[in-house]
């Protein structure tokens, strides 16, 4: 943890913007710093990288009486867990009294009247709400690009995509303008702006998270989550969002006796050299470090299983879960309205896909099937567990780095010309299963773009993950803010 000295060692804006959150919240607990003085000066900070389009709305006032606020409870001996601590939320949950859009036009004047249940549980423990992440257009999306609200950019390099759809969430922690965000993550949507953006992603078991509140896609697949800076910010979170497990207490911080698994026919069957050469000096960095890593093979046919069995519990989910959305939080759309905005592109794969009378709207008996085969996933996942004594399966969470925003559409992995899909490739066999999985970054590319590590633990073994991923962190490193 960064101490209060350090801070004293460089421009005060600067050094505010180094804290994570379990820093900042000590230090502001200690009195070593005010709530307000680091609120303004992050709200300075994305002012001067507005050119990220990693917000749609910050409303600069409420953060600054909030942080007041804070410092009075401070001042009354509270010491709540999070207390004064500006945090970032993706546009897809609903924050009271401030504008929430869901990434659509059709929804640009609408505030609602309640907290998303993270955001009431976040202000309880004395969080304070910075302002609405951008993200692509409800969620739906892999690169950051928002017809609306604009592109989210990567703040290692402004001509590179940020990942999506929690895009500006991932943007706005890798640039130092917010210590955390809360994300969403569907089939990739925190972990993959993690991974280009360099910083920690933690999508929890399916579930574990409380999601009321938040636009879904998929009540299958639907996962709450957080990006931030380091593993022990997410421990922190982690532990004020869900109250009914004890507290931690994993006390080993090297890796001494840690087991990894890793699937090479599973996760190397497209990836860029640079990622698998990162991949492959990190796996030398943990058996150096102590841990035993073994291979597995999940099966000749798992990636084609978990990627049709898990888009088409995506698309067939969609227009039933947003539908009822709407009207359970009186959001002032129909699904129809909604649809009409979209941009061309996304409207066209919603008509195919997503409306229930589209071309491509999937079978009943098809669905059901998916269903069945998303338990398949979950199997064999759960037997390489069991069958390796592995802790945590290890592999790159992206298969390349951030592609050019000029080519997102449709660019080159070692020659082969692919979709921005399969970013989310290797990111799909965890959402599938339900199971928890971080990424970590874990250097740079020979052109300065971040490459993730991903770590998926067993169901349900969410603290185990988080407290081994801290390990690994320890051994491999963080990544500094690039501005």
């Amino acid at each position: 943890m960064q101490e209060i000295s350090e801070i004293q060692k460089s421009d005060e804006a600067e050094g505010f913007a180094v804290l994570g959150v379990a820093a900042a919240a000590q230090a502001i607990r200690k009195g070593e710093i005010s709530s307000e003085k680091y609120a303004s000066a992050l709200l300075q900070r994305a002012q001067d990288h507005s050119d990220l389009q990693s917000f749609i709305t910050i409303d600069k006032e409420a953060v600054l009486e909030s942080a007041r606020a804070a410092d009075k409870e401070r001042a009354r001996g509270t010491s709540a867990p999070l207390l004064g601590v500006p945090i970032a939320i993706k546009d897809s949950y609903l924050t009271q009294g401030l504008r929430t859009t869901l990434g659509v036009s059709t929804l640009e004047k609408f505030v609602p009247e309640q907290d998303a249940d993270i955001v009431k549980t976040m202000k309880d423990a004395g969080g304070i709400v910075f302002g609405k992440n951008n993200l692509v257009e409800m969620s739906f999306g892999l690169t950051g690009n928002n017809g609306p609200y604009g592109q989210v950019k990567n703040p290692h390099s402004k001509t590179h995509v940020s990942g999506g759809s929690s895009s500006g969430a991932g943007a706005s922690v890798s640039a130092r303008l917010v210590p955390a965000a809360f994300g969403g993550d569907t089939i990739g949507s925190i972990r993959v702006p993690a991974s280009l953006c360099g910083v920690v992603g933690f999508k929890p078991t399916t579930g574990r998270w409380p999601r009321d509140g938040v636009a879904p896609i998929s009540h299958t697949l639907d996962t709450t989550g957080v990006f931030a800076r380091n593993v022990e910010d997410c421990i922190l979170i982690d532990e004020v969002i869900v109250k009914n497990e004890a507290p931690s207490n994993f006390d080993q911080t090297n890796l001494v006796g840690a087991r990894f698994a890793y699937a090479p026919r599973q996760y190397f069957e497209l990836i860029a050299p640079d990622v698998e050469a990162q991949f492959k000096e990190t796996v030398r960095r943990l058996r150096d470090a102590g841990a035993e890593v073994v291979e597995v093979d999940l099966g000749n046919d798992f990636s084609s299983l978990a990627l049709t069995a898990t888009w088409n519990i995506f698309f067939r989910e969609t227009q039933e879960a947003v539908t009822g959305f709407l009207r359970q939080n009186n959001i002032p759309a129909t699904f129809e309205e909604i649809y009409s905005g979209l941009k061309p592109g996304l409207k066209e794969v919603w008509g195919q896909l997503v409306l229930k009378n589209g071309p491509g709207f999937l079978p009943a008996e098809t669905y059901d099937a998916a269903l069945v085969e998303r338990l398949e996933i979950k199997r064999r996942f759960d037997q390489a567990f069991l069958s390796s004594g592995a802790e945590g399966l290890i592999f790159p969470t992206t298969p390349c780095t951030a592609p050019l925003i000029e080519h997102q559409e449709q660019f080159f992995i070692s020659g082969q010309e692919v979709s921005y899909l399969v970013l989310a490739n290797h990111t799909i066999p965890a959402s599938a299963a339900g199971i928890p999985g971080i990424s970590l970054p874990i250097g740079v590319s020979k052109d300065g773009l971040p490459i993730g590590l991903e770590i998926d633990g067993p169901y349900g073994r969410d603290r185990s993950l988080l407290h081994v991923a801290r390990r690994v962190e320890a051994a491999v490193g963080v990544l500094t803010s690039p501005i």
